[in-house]
């Protein structure tokens, strides 16, 4: 019975070092935490009732992925970037953005237009509703969705590393109802493009869509 305790545990601290680094990580994509805010353990500990070890292990990780930096005093804080830095970061994201709506278009399935739609639909909804925090994971998802439309779970790994890496600098961009309407209807001639099938228009438009992101949030940060 010891042995089967000893070899449960690795996995179930495992199971809640991956909740709490996914509800960072969705947080931090959805503007909850901002560039440079400090990440307060002990209150992670209380929310999640858990120990410090799965807390740590959890901030390691993202720290590992460039989402969390070291701070001061062996802290963590959200990363945040130089104008320079940004230009660098979105520069490696609009090539492997590019490539996946390229790939998508060219391997679109049944299931992938479905998916894709349903979360515009969603981006839609929330974007209407004014709905700022709802609108920023609809937006992940939908990007995710065409990554996923890929077929390729590595591109759509370091693509989804790229959006991490920059989701608290990006969602800064959405101060006003306005701007989440201006995005979801972006896009629409995003999603026309690669429903075409036609792999170096719908290349084009992520890349005509990442450049639009890229200067919005230049702008404030």
């Amino acid at each position: 019975m010891a042995k089967a305790s000893e070899k449960q545990a690795p996995n179930g601290r495992g199971s809640t070092v991956r909740r709490i680094e996914t509800a960072l990580t969705e947080e931090i994509s959805a503007g909850a935490l901002s560039p440079g805010e400090r990440i307060d353990e002990v209150k992670l500990t209380e929310r999640f009732g858990v120990s410090r070890t799965p807390v740590r292990e959890a901030l390691s990780r993202l720290v590992a992925q460039g989402i969390l930096i070291p701070g001061e005093k062996r802290g963590v804080r959200v990363a945040e970037y130089t104008r320079e830095q940004l230009a660098q970061i979105f520069e490696a994201m609009h090539e492997i953005e590019a490539a996946c709506a390229r790939v998508a278009a060219q391997r679109l399935t049944l299931l992938a237009r479905v998916e894709i739609e349903a979360a515009q639909a969603d981006c839609m909804a929330a974007a209407e509703a004014g709905d700022r925090p709802g609108y920023l994971k609809a937006n992940e998802a939908f990007h995710l969705a065409i990554y996923k439309a890929t077929g390729n779970p590595y591109m759509a790994e370091i693509a989804s590393e790229f959006r991490n890496r920059t989701g608290a600098a990006r969602a800064k961009k959405f101060a006003k109802p306005e701007d989440l309407l201006a995005s979801a209807k972006s896009h629409e001639k995003l999603i026309a493009l690669i429903f075409s099938e036609d792999s170096d228009a719908a290349s084009d438009g992520m890349r005509e869509h990442m450049a639009q992101s890229f200067k919005q949030t230049l702008a404030v940060n």
